[in-house]
């Protein structure tokens, strides 16, 4: 899958814990499959009101190992919490660049996962800036990451206006059962009918990608960078 053979790493940077299940949760469980050594960066876990209640940071990070566990994700990690000072743009460049656990100089990851550009929330637009910083050709990084893919959440793909257009499908029918699973982790993120989070809409969203391709689920992510 991408060229990528058992024991090659792929690091994913998640704003917050779920964004990568909601994103690339199939792709992610194609990959740890066949032997990928997945590890998944959330940027920031923190108490705060969602939609009338309140997210508790403990048993978000709870649900992030559970939704990890299902999804075959190796290293896991939380850079930011309730106990830790906010991070800036220049924090988050260094973070993922050369952080002392999952970060670029630490994985030499093949792959690099972050959020696309043009998201909807403000956390993912700076994680974006931040991942593509950090990936960018330079003398103190090698190897860089020989490809590096952008994903959106679902919110982006139902109002995502100033998003790049997706050039890279991955046919998830395979695993759409275990990104489901992985996505029940997360029950209090998730909402009900129309709402772009509920578990009917993510699925359509899914389904759509893969009308395309002529597959019965794909996601679909931004190539910022494939090397061969």
């Amino acid at each position: 899958m991408f060229g990528l053979k058992p024991g090659d790493r792929v690091l994913v940077v998640s704003p917050h814990p779920d964004d990568e299940t909601l994103g690339a949760g199939g792709t992610i469980a194609r990959l740890t499959a066949v032997g990928v050594d997945v590890h998944v960066l959330a940027v920031t876990c923190r108490t705060e009101p969602r939609w009338g209640a309140t997210t508790d940071s403990g048993l978000r990070r709870e649900e992030f190992d559970a939704a990890c566990d299902v999804l075959g994700v190796g290293g896991r990690s939380v850079a930011c919490t309730d106990d830790t000072p906010e991070l800036d743009l220049a924090d988050l460049v260094r973070l993922v660049e050369a952080g002392p656990e999952l970060s670029l100089a630490a994985l030499e990851p093949a792959a690099l996962f972050i959020p696309a550009a043009g998201a909807v929330h403000q956390d993912h637009r700076l994680v974006h800036r931040a991942g593509y910083a950090a990936a960018r050709p330079s003398g103190s990084l090698r190897p860089w990451p020989r490809m590096v893919l952008g994903f959106r959440g679902p919110e982006d793909h139902a109002w995502g206006a100033e998003a790049a257009r997706s050039t890279v499908v991955v046919d998830i029918t395979g695993t759409a059962t275990v990104k489901d699973k992985a996505l029940g982790c997360y029950a209090r993120e998730l909402r009900e009918g129309d709402h772009p989070r509920s578990l009917e809409r993510i699925r359509a969203i899914d389904t759509a990608t893969a009308a395309g391709v002529g597959t019965g689920r794909a996601e679909a992510f931004v190539a910022y960078r494939m090397i061969w």
